[in-house]
């Protein structure tokens, strides 16, 4: 009998000296920052077991030793929470508590894109394939879908226009319809402070504001010029002019023969289309390009004045004109003469 307590005596001490040497071997792991700079990827697959999630992890070198680290999460690093599935970077060094962490807590690896002013939507389409966050066919299907505007609450048949120029952040796995409805929501946004700032007595509404808007993004590139350009095209609409502007002959001509150019022939000034303002009076029935928050608040609260007309000086400033005299005068110095003289 003496003989089995002993045993029994040896026995425990033997488990707890086991136990105090695993514990502090776990607590040194659990200390010890482990891997190099470089950047290693996981994918947490949705409802993945935990201990396949450590697996991975150590698979990929960002925990150093796939049993301490299953030990280590099972009886140091105990949490209510559940590891979130995702895409998840890391660089190291970084200890075994930073690793999970960062999967308990969901913070997964982000891509981000930027989308400049004045791009048309089959532009934007391809920064968003170009992003890897939604294929290029995917994102232009949506912005081109007349069911998604009708949800979005836009007042035309797809996205042109609406999809603000910023800078977007988002997880993989992200849909190419939440990418828009990310982008449409930026522009109502937008839209409503520059609303905010309306001159009275301009009633564009949504539509016509971020019509008009991208043709003056279009026009200019000169932020003081803004609201000139926009006070034109104010004032040819309200004379009952024509706006006469080249960028929507541009877009016309896209829609008529599905090729984009910057080089306008006589015959696509001459083409009847609702989108050319040479041939078709009034705004066209949609934006031509997706405008920022300056073009917007230009066409909602244009300058002053009393132009009619605005001449390229070829340096992306313009001459701007009361009459039509003055106008043909600034054509001959601008275009005429001064393409001669380069010549």
């Amino acid at each position: 009998m003496r003989k089995v307590v002993t045993l029994l005596v040896l026995l425990a001490l033997a488990g707890a000296a086991w136990a105090a040497l695993t514990w502090r071997d776990l607590r040194s792991f659990g200390a010890t920052a482990y891997g190099g700079p470089e950047e290693k990827t996981v994918v947490v697959p949705s409802g993945a077991p935990a201990r396949a999630v450590i697996r991975s992890l150590a698979q990929s070198g960002v925990l150093s030793d796939e049993t301490r680290a299953w030990r280590y999460f099972r009886w140091v690093k105990r949490d209510h929470r559940r590891l979130r599935a995702g895409e998840y970077a890391f660089s190291g060094p970084l200890t075994p508590d930073q690793v999970l962490d960062k999967v308990y807590q969901g913070q997964v690896k982000l891509y981000r894109f930027t989308v400049p002013e004045g791009l048309r939507m089959d532009e934007i389409a391809e920064i968003v394939g170009r992003s890897g966050l939604a294929r290029t066919e995917d994102f232009a299907a949506v912005a081109h879908d007349p069911a998604t505007a009708r949800a979005l609450g836009l007042p035309y048949a797809n996205l042109e226009g609406f999809l603000f120029p910023d800078t977007y952040t988002f997880a993989r796995g992200v849909s190419a319809r939440t990418i828009a409805e990310e982008m449409v929501e930026r522009f109502k946004e937008e839209y409503a402070r520059a609303d905010a700032g309306r001159r009275p007595g301009v009633t564009l509404t949504m539509g016509e504001a971020a019509t008009l808007a991208s043709i003056v993004e279009k026009e200019t590139g000169q932020p003081a010029e803004r609201a000139r350009i926009a006070c034109v095209f104010h004032n040819r609409l309200r004379l009952g002019m024509r706006l006469g502007t080249d960028p929507t002959v541009m877009y016309a001509t896209l829609l008529r023969t599905g090729r984009w150019s910057k080089n306008i022939t006589k015959a696509d000034l001459l083409a009847t289309h609702p989108y050319n303002t040479y041939t078709t009076a009034g705004l066209p029935p949609g934006p031509i390009a997706n405008a920022g928050a300056a073009a917007l608040q230009a066409a909602l609260a244009p300058a002053t004045c009393s132009d009619l007309y605005f001449v390229s000086r070829n340096d992306g400033t313009h001459v701007f004109c009361p009459t039509l005299a003055c106008h043909n005068a600034a054509v001959r110095a601008w275009q005429v003469e001064f393409f001669r003289r380069a010549r």
